[in-house]
């Protein structure tokens, strides 16, 4: 299993982040990796929506299902799988004392099968793809529109 985790402070104050952030069809603005994002659910953003997620990594697409599994005002948690992956990403929110909030992204991909034996030689790839995806995550939450 890969793990990967960064903390960062952005300006927006704790509920408008996890209001933007729990519908995961905005992945496609701040996951570098992300090429689309569709909710796959009717109805409001809750614990059991699903989307469709179709990422690039290492030049190849491959499309996830994921589904909100924890919705709180202080932590999402969404679950992505798929035959070759299976990828938890938990995000947890504290406000800094002014108006700003902390942000913890914590993202855990397990391969499966096969797959499984390529573990060790992308924990560098992944751990690149975790600063860029903190660095776009930072610049989308600070914008304006979101």
């Amino acid at each position: 299993m890969i793990e990967e985790t960064r903390t960062f402070v952005v300006s927006p104050p704790r509920s408008a982040v996890v209001d933007y952030l729990k519908d995961f069809a905005h992945a496609a603005q701040w996951d570098p990796g992300t090429v689309s994002c569709v909710r796959s659910s009717p109805g409001d953003v809750q614990v059991g929506t699903t989307w469709r997620n179709v990422s690039k990594f290492r030049g190849k697409e491959t499309e996830l299902t994921y589904r909100l599994e924890e919705l709180a005002e202080d932590r999402l948690v969404f679950v992505g799988e798929n035959d070759t992956v299976h990828s938890t990403d938990t995000m947890t929110f504290a406000d800094t004392g002014g108006s700003g909030t902390e942000v913890t992204y914590h993202a855990q991909i397990a391969f499966k099968g096969l797959a499984k034996l390529a573990t060790p030689f992308l924990k560098s790839e992944f751990d690149k793809l975790g600063d860029q995806t903190q660095e776009q995550l930072t610049r989308v939450l600070n914008s304006p529109r979101a």
